[in-house]
């Protein structure tokens, strides 16, 4: 499946950037990104970094990624938490939603489902790799439960479509659950069950006639996406402009920023 017009765009522009020397890099890693949302960040506890530590840091990322691809993601949450894996089409809209849910601690964003180690985003995109775009947290089993967590993956996700959201395309942006217990497991099937009753009911106009089709699966492994990618929206998306990862808040999420 070949990338949405906006997805094609990205890659161009990310292809020139890993091609240009370290002088060109450090000099306009500003103009080529022309927004917020390609300053690279640390991890959500951290905040985003200077303008002159993305500069810096881009390079060796670029440098680190082309040869290595992604990193894998740790299996094991920390004791006392839980990972959940979710795929729902592009991942910034769906980490935000996550981001947003009370209980969940930490989100990132990243690539799974696939049998190519160590991908990348442009090589996901091709569709060559079998992984699709995914979203896993960290959340505290005390503070919210999986069902928690599944309602808000309905809300920001079309479950009735298997390969596609909205109007992106192919296996990449397919629909799942990829669980990391048996608990998880029987919370799944038992929420799309009920969603199908739902649906069936009349409950669901915008999935009227439809029914769930979204993947349940095991969980394998999770490469964790290039950091421009992390909290992108949050971060400000393609146009800089900040959206609220607030705990609750329920304001429209605008996919691209």
């Amino acid at each position: 499946m070949r990338p949405t017009l906006a997805r094609a765009q990205r890659i161009a522009t990310h292809t020139r950037f890993a091609r240009n020397n370290k002088a060109s890099l450090s000099s306009n890693f500003k103009s080529i990104s022309g927004v917020a949302a390609f300053e690279f960040v640390k991890s959500s506890t951290e905040g985003p970094i200077t303008s002159r530590q993305a500069k810096s840091y881009s390079i060796l990322d670029w440098a680190r990624q082309a040869s290595m691809g992604c990193e894998l993601a740790p299996k094991e949450a920390p004791e006392g938490m839980q990972l959940g894996t979710f795929l729902g089409g592009c991942f910034w809209g769906l980490e935000l939603a996550m981001q947003r849910v009370p209980g969940v601690v930490k989100t990132s964003v990243g690539y799974t489902g696939g049998d190519t180690p160590n991908p990348t985003y442009e090589t996901v995109c091709s569709g060559r790799t079998g992984h699709a775009e995914a979203v896993q947290v960290v959340f505290d089993p005390q503070e919210t439960t999986f069902t928690k967590i599944l309602e808000a993956y309905a809300a920001q996700t079309d479950v009735t479509t298997l390969n596609r959201q909205g109007n992106d395309r192919g296996t990449m942006y397919r629909s799942g659950v990829y669980y990391h217990n048996d608990e998880q497991k029987e919370a799944t099937e038992a929420y799309f069950k009920q969603l199908n009753e739902e649906i069936a009911a009349g409950k669901w106009k915008k999935w009227a006639g439809d029914k769930v089709v979204a993947e349940i699966k095991p969980a394998g492994d999770y490469y964790i996406a290039e950091k421009y990618h992390q909290q992108y929206l949050s971060f400000g998306g393609r146009f800089g402009m900040q959206q609220s990862a607030e705990k609750g808040c329920t304001d429209k999420i605008r996919c691209y920023g």
